[in-house]
């Protein structure tokens, strides 16, 4: 909950609600409890993180308007690129149907270019006679119950630029001068919010890359909290565990399938959590055995960097980062050709050798003769710049084409 404080009656006007006691004034005209203002500011904070954005804060807002639509648009349409729009007409928040994106529907609207972070009405600054009575009043408002039209468009940080829109009934009032000082007292709080979200987008496109990179280099990751649970795990962690071959989740822990190698295990994710904050992290490595007899897994486990104000509990604490040797990465076929330069036939024998197999495999796999497999080979060490076979397998396998 938002707490506002409303201090003693200042010299401000009964226009001017932005005086000392402007605001409870306004919220008194528009009949909104400081409670209910109270919630609306927390549903406009809670906005980045909700599947719709903003989905709770414009159905709360559509009612306190009185509205019969309200509108956000995020991300206001171009010719190459679709508007990402959030609306409410009474049924709840949802976004726009594809037939509202295209940008020719958005470049006949006439409530464009309005005074930036200054709520508005269409009638304000359009005569109204002339849009009633142009095409997209009539496609597009009309037939929806449209005629009044409350707007602001809003400048973020970094220059982000989002739109807030309330319209209502021919049969209803045109929006009051409350009804913009009030949208007048959210802008700055709705500025906030889409700040966060613009950070929160960019930090959600880092995590992505950041494991898209290690699913391409086959590690897999486990995040514990503080208590050792386990509250996420990547793709290639998922597969390794899914073989129950060494290593598995047992009532929310990771454990060891042999008892001595779980007590170690224990033991080092213990030490790692009871690491003083603050202190250079220091990792711990262990390995566990396959009772399938494969390769043992192997594990390194260090601790999440907490920032110097997180607080609160089931807070990730803890990564486990797993191995499996025998899972080897595939190196693109394409992006190998292109970044050395080789034809495509070198580009499938130096994948083939990358995968392990010897030349005189290689050769019959690819149906060729020796010489010609020796005469490529050639070739590829020009080209890449190797001269062991042994050296271009470990370039293959940690060159950029492994990453795709």
């Amino acid at each position: 909950m938002v707490a506002i404080d409303i201090v003693k009656p200042g010299k401000a006007g009964r226009d001017d609600p932005f005086g000392n006691d402007g605001l409870a004034r306004l919220l008194a005209d528009m009949q909104i409890t400081l409670e209910q203002f109270s919630e609306l500011l927390g549903l406009i904070y809670q906005g980045p993180m909700e599947a719709i954005p903003w989905g709770s804060a414009l159905t709360r807002l559509r009612t306190h308007l009185k509205s019969n639509w309200i509108t956000m648009i995020l991300r206001p349409a171009a010719a190459n690129l679709a508007a990402l729009v959030i609306r409410d007409g009474g049924n709840g928040a949802e976004l726009y149907d594809s037939s509202y994106k295209q940008f020719s529907v958005f470049s006949l609207d006439p409530f464009v270019g309005l005074p930036r972070d200054k709520p508005v009405t269409i009638d304000e600054m359009i005569e109204a006679k002339r849009w009633l009575s142009g095409e997209f009043f009539k496609q597009y408002l009309e037939p929806n119950q449209i005629r009044y039209i409350l707007g602001a468009d809003i400048t973020a940080e970094g220059g982000t630029e989002f739109r807030l829109r309330a319209t209502r009934a021919p049969a209803a009032a045109d929006f009051s001068a409350a009804d913009k000082a009030f949208c007048q007292v959210l802008i700055a709080h709705f500025k906030r919010a889409v700040n966060l979200h613009s950070r929160m987008g960019l930090m959600e496109v880092e995590m992505k890359l950041y494991a898209t990179a290690m699913d391409s280099m086959l590690v897999g990751a486990v995040v514990l909290d503080e208590k050792g649970v386990v509250m996420r795990v990547n793709s290639i962690a998922e597969k390794i565990l899914d073989d129950k071959d060494g290593i598995n989740i047992n009532r929310g822990q990771l454990t060891a399938e042999y008892r001595g190698e779980d007590r170690e295990l224990q033991r080092l994710i213990r030490l790692v959590l009871e690491m003083p904050a603050g202190k250079p992290a220091i990792a711990e490595a262990t390995s566990l055995t396959r009772p399938s007899g494969r390769t043992k897994l192997g594990l390194l486990i260090r601790p999440i960097p907490v920032g110097e104000w997180s607080e609160g509990p089931h807070r990730p604490a803890v990564v486990v980062f797993i191995r499996d040797p025998e899972r080897k990465s595939q190196p693109s076929f394409e992006l190998v050709r292109q970044l050395f330069d080789l034809t495509p036939a070198e580009a499938r024998l130096a994948l083939l050798l990358a995968d392990g197999m010897t030349l005189d495999e290689a050769a019959e796999a690819l149906e060729i003769r020796k010489n010609t497999i020796r005469a490529h080979l050639r070739s590829i060490f020009s080209k890449t710049g190797v001269k062991r076979q042994t050296t271009l397998v470990s370039l293959m396998l940690s060159s950029v084409a492994a990453i795709r």
